[in-house]
């Protein structure tokens, strides 16, 4: 069978996802754009596949409609908001994730970045590149009220590596875990509590047409004028304009940013000191892109065998 791995940097790290496939007799394309593929793109490339380990590209009813060869649908990563699982169940076609395989390399991640923007090193390395010795003044994490809007896998890990840090936890999420909650000192809450007392408010959830804006600007402006806003989760979920604007009137406040709305993100947040960026880089840690690559060949072959896919 052809299979299509549309995911950007598959096998860089490692070549043996990519050898699992092959020693399975499939022919495998890559992807020639090594960036996310558009729409017309991804028409182009599902034409004659049977297989695909799925990027970020949207995986619409129009598009499974150019692929009447497609089998199996296996996306490297959680998240399956771009795909539309309706057409894809309509047509018998099975999607797959990896729902645990990233999870310590965000929770790390959300870690770093909050821990860089209270310390500002983003702005302090940006002066020096500059001819600029400056030296801000940051401000520590210990002792912090933390906010976690979403307490599923990732939310989760974040609060164990929080743990030495003495911090104050609270979390809201509809289906809360209340036994981990107690367990772990966290104070449920709702998100517009979590947005007045929180030093720190980061988002570890999944994307939905209801989760859209969920940091809207009539919740910004109630945020602290220090508020440390994370996302590290998806694109969308935070009023990009309005938060900009508050960080603008408010410089000891910071974000850190790693999924956007629209991506490559080129707006105007990349003009403000107090906000640091990245790349939609979550799972790009070597060990963890290893093992989601492998679990998402897995997945493939299982798809292609007739096994029902672990996304509803």
């Amino acid at each position: 069978m052809k299979i299509l791995i549309s995911t950007s940097s598959f096998a860089e790290v490692s070549r043996r996802p990519l050898e699992q496939l092959e020693r399975a007799g499939h022919a495998v394309a890559l992807n020639p754009h090594k960036r996310q593929l558009n729409g017309d793109e991804a028409k182009a490339l599902y034409a004659d596949i049977d297989g695909v380990i799925a990027g970020t590209e949207k995986i619409t009813s129009a598009l499974l409609e150019c692929a009447p060869r497609l089998k199996c649908i296996s996306r490297v990563g959680t998240g399956v908001d771009a795909v539309d699982l309706q057409a894809a169940a309509a047509r018998g076609i099975p999607v797959f994730n990896t729902p645990t395989a990233h999870v310590d390399a965000v929770a790390e991640l959300v870690l770093a970045g909050t821990l860089s923007v209270l310390r500002k090193l983003g702005e302090s390395d940006r002066a020096i590149r500059r001819g600029e010795w400056k030296k801000p003044m940051g401000g520590l994490l210990r002792g912090k009220t933390v906010g976690i809007v979403g307490l599923g896998r990732i939310g989760r890990a974040l609060v164990k590596l929080l743990m030495p840090f003495d911090v104050r936890l609270l979390a809201s999420d509809p289906q809360l875990d209340a036994s981990f909650a107690d367990a772990h000192g966290v104070r449920p809450m709702t998100i517009d509590e979590l947005v007045t007392q929180s030093d720190v408010l980061t988002f570890n959830l999944s994307f939905s047409s209801e989760a859209k804006n969920l940091l809207s600007a009539q919740r910004i402006a109630k945020l602290k004028p220090t508020a440390v806003v994370v996302n590290c989760a998806r694109g969308g979920l935070i009023d990009e304009h309005a938060l900009g604007a508050f960080l603008r009137t408010n410089p000891d406040a910071g974000a850190y940013l790693d999924t956007f709305d629209a991506e490559p993100y080129r707006g105007p947040l990349t003009e403000l000191d107090n906000v640091l960026l990245s790349a939609h880089i979550g799972s790009y840690a070597r060990e963890a892109r290893e093992r989601m690559e492998s679990e998402a060949v897995e997945h493939l072959l299982q798809g292609l065998a007739g096994r029902k896919g672990n996304v509803a």
